[in-house]
């Protein structure tokens, strides 16, 4: 039967039957006249009655329920935490001084079968601002899910911005205190869920069996998601607060957690290859956390190759009640995992080896033959485990840990130069999810490229004026006025002979007239060849509209001269007392904060405006930091003026595919280094140099050129706009 069409009213009949005749949910019927609550007493206290618990534990149990809440001193998302700490863990009841302290379950997570599953229509939430929810899922009393229902007539946005509403401190923030699902649904578009919290834009889809068309997608994902175990195991081991914001998995983030908990049972490594931007981070956390829950002997290191995910990764595991301990060297990461404790650790990759080794496999030889004694079941997690370079590290830690297993993360596909190395530490690989499966999920934003040359000199001021007008055509003239009045200077740079000159010239007019940058809700990376050649762009730009939101975020440190992991430039005085002065003076009211130099300081706050305030931080100018693991939303363009290939990127270009409101509909990267040059109508980042498994399609990355993206989305506009008219008659007497 097609249900496409039917009236929201007969949608929801249908799902109530769903849930009670397939998925076994208790129907509570219609609650539009009754004053409904997120923790229904005459639901949760039968339940916990005959769960054996004596009157004076269920009383204080949902007192305590309540009161973390309805916790008037804390935001939605701090008392949804405390809610969901409750149910996960049980309540803990202090008892009397010289008796055992009590732990009273609010949910059974070993047997579903014996929870109380119940859904409720139309429960009304009384106030100043009524609403009324099509249906609330009940655990054992306690609402845990909301789903809002529209017409096919009628987009889900419409439901989920329903749902975002209801959210709010004005209308019934309080119901959601206990809420860990939100769907939207419809029976033309499916099915969407979050949380609290989750913006419209990153509203998720479910994806199973895809090839099963018997059901309709709203009743199969809510089959698949709402089925007893899946949804216990869903709320249990798959939700994250992270930094103050709620997070469920993706559905590729969800079979990858339980693919790789297969092989964790079976003590067995391997790679999960999921592409960059698609969330590898919580994937760590969350398998991570199921592994010390479900083994009581097992310790877990996170090796990273970059701080800010060591910092990421011990902030997440804070904020999930965990401890973490981050290491600073490899040895006393090993004289720690010589211990009982603690059960997880960090630490950074380029800490592992040994100075003045000069016969690696002599070196790997004599570990191998005396391994670092270990405490416990270890498993080793390595970010980025697909990086040429680290591999001699990697055969290291393996020698270092002999017992232990480990697992491999990387956002690309692992060349052929990289396999037999990664083969031999981690293994086949576990999980993959694609860059392509990932722009058709919408998880991550296509890229579009372009290429330009600005190595001739435009010359004569009608050659400027051309110039000009090519770059702004699509402006009207008081938007073409505004950049000849704010760039008046432009002419003197367009004839510089230096080419940076040119390339601060071109990005400035990107600035002008590309929407997301024009607007301010986009901003920009530049990647420069050197450090010598980022600090030099800085210095431009600060004699530009640009200054003071444009900022230099290199490795170099002027406390610590010398010390760098990038080329610094010309290897001349000059140059070096140039990238020392330059640094001086952007640090001179920068102050020092406890355990943080003045230029960490500085690189925090920078990526911070960034990330938050793309109006007020413009541009970051770059040479190696920042191309991995750096996570902003409002990154919309990438200028890249470095050689650069493989892996390194990849993962750089990926910095602009962040999902980040309507108006961002692809990253762009402009390419003035000509690095795709070879390619013809597609651009392939990685071709035959892949690895592949047996039968399975090329993992290639294709980039969009630019402009042939724009015509096909001209002409599907054109379409679409031809069929709109097609059927409406001309306009009499107006022609």
């Amino acid at each position: 039967m097609n249900h496409v069409g039917q009236p929201e009213r007969a949608t929801q009949r249908r799902l109530v039957a769903l849930f009670r005749d397939e998925l076994r949910y208790r129907p509570l019927g219609d609650r539009s006249e009754r004053d409904n609550s997120n923790i229904e007493d005459e639901l949760l206290v039968p339940w916990l009655a005959r769960r054996g618990h004596s009157a004076e534990q269920i009383n204080r149990s949902v007192h305590r329920l309540r009161a973390e809440a309805s916790n008037h001193g804390r935001s939605l998302y701090g008392n949804n935490q405390e809610v969901w700490s409750l149910l996960r863990y049980g309540v803990s009841l202090p008892a009397e001084p010289g008796a055992r302290a009590e732990t009273v379950p609010l949910v059974d997570w070993q047997h579903p079968e014996a929870n109380d599953f119940a859904i409720a229509e139309e429960v009304t939430l009384r106030g100043e601002r009524e609403r009324r929810p099509d249906l609330v899922l009940y655990l054992n009393g306690i609402a845990v899910a909301v789903l809002e229902l529209k017409n096919s007539r009628v987009s889900i946005g419409d439901g989920i911005r329903q749902l975002l509403s209801n959210q709010h401190k004005e209308f019934h923030a309080w119901f959601f205190s206990t809420v860990q699902f939100v769907f939207a649904g419809s029976d033309s578009e499916g099915l969407k869920y979050g949380t609290i919290g989750t913006p419209e834009i990153l509203f998720l889809r479910w994806k199973e069996n895809e090839q099963d068309d018997a059901r309709h997608k709203l009743d199969k994902y809510l089959l698949a998601m709402c089925r007893k175990d899946r949804l216990l195991e869903l709320i249990r081991d798959f939700v994250i607060f992270d930094g103050g914001i709620k997070k469920l998995p993706r559905v590729h983030q969800y079979f990858g957690v339980k693919a790789a908990q297969e092989h964790a049972r079976r003590r067995q490594g391997g790679v999960i290859w999921h592409t960059q931007g698609s969330g590898k981070s919580l994937v760590m956390v969350l398998l991570a956390r199921w592994i010390l829950e479900h083994n009581p002997n097992a310790r877990v290191a996170v090796i990273t190759d970059r701080d800010e995910l060591d910092k990421q990764i011990a902030r997440i595991f804070r904020d999930a009640g965990e401890t973490i301990e981050r290491t600073s060297s490899g040895r006393e990461l090993m004289r720690l995992l010589a211990q009982a404790k603690p059960r997880l650790l960090c630490s950074l990759v380029h800490k592992f080896g040994r100075r003045g080794v000069d016969d690696l496999d002599a070196f790997l030889a004599e570990l191998s033959a005396r391994p670092s004694p270990t405490v416990g079941e270890i498993f080793v997690f390595v970010d980025e485990c697909h990086r040429t370079q680290s591999g001699k590290l990697h055969k290291l830690m393996k020698a270092m840990m002999p017992n232990a297993v480990f697992i491999g993360f990387t956002g690309t596909p692992l060349l052929t130069t990289d396999k037999q190395t990664s083969l031999e530490v981690f293994g086949g690989y576990i999980h993959t999810y694609k860059f392509k499966e990932a722009v058709a999920d919408k998880v991550v934003l296509d890229l579009c490229y372009e290429a330009r040359s600005i190595e001739q000199r435009l010359g004569p001021e009608e050659r400027i004026d051309a110039w000009f007008e090519a770059k702004t055509r699509g402006l009207n003239e008081w938007q073409r006025q505004e950049l000849r009045s704010k760039w008046g200077t432009m002419q003197n740079v367009l004839s510089s002979r230096a080419r940076m000159d040119r390339v601060v010239a071109d990005i400035l007019f990107d600035f002008g007239v590309k929407p997301r940058l024009a607007s301010e809700r986009g901003n920009a990376i530049l990647v420069a060849s050197s450090i010598y050649e980022a600090c030099k762009y800085f210095t431009l730009f600060q004699k530009t509209p640009l200054r003071g939101k444009c900022a230099v975020v290199t490795s170099y440190d002027p406390q610590v001269r010398d010390i760098t992991k990038e080329e610094v430039g010309a290897n001349t005085e000059t140059d070096k007392q140039f990238v020392y002065n330059t640094y001086t003076e952007l640090l001179t009211d920068v102050q020092p904060q406890p355990r943080k130099s003045k230029t960490e300081v500085y690189e925090d706050a920078v990526k911070t405006r960034f990330v938050k305030e793309p109006a007020a931080m413009r541009l970051l100018v770059v040479v190696d930091k920042l191309l991995t693991g750096f996570d902003a939303p409002p990154c919309t363009y990438l200028y890249i003026d470095k050689s650069m290939q493989d892996h390194g990127l990849f993962q750089a270009i990926c910095r602009t595919n962040r999902l980040d409101g309507e108006d961002k509909e692809f990253g762009f990267i402009v390419d003035y280094k000509d690095l795709f040059r070879k390619v013809e109508s597609a651009i392939a980042v990685y071709s035959s140099e892949l690895d592949r498994a047996p039968g399975e399609e090329d993992p290639q990355v294709l980039l969009k050129d630019r402009l042939a993206a724009g015509r096909t989305r001209l002409d599907d506009s054109l379409e679409v706009l031809e069929r709109l008219c097609e059927e409406v008659a001309p306009p009499m007497g107006e022609l």
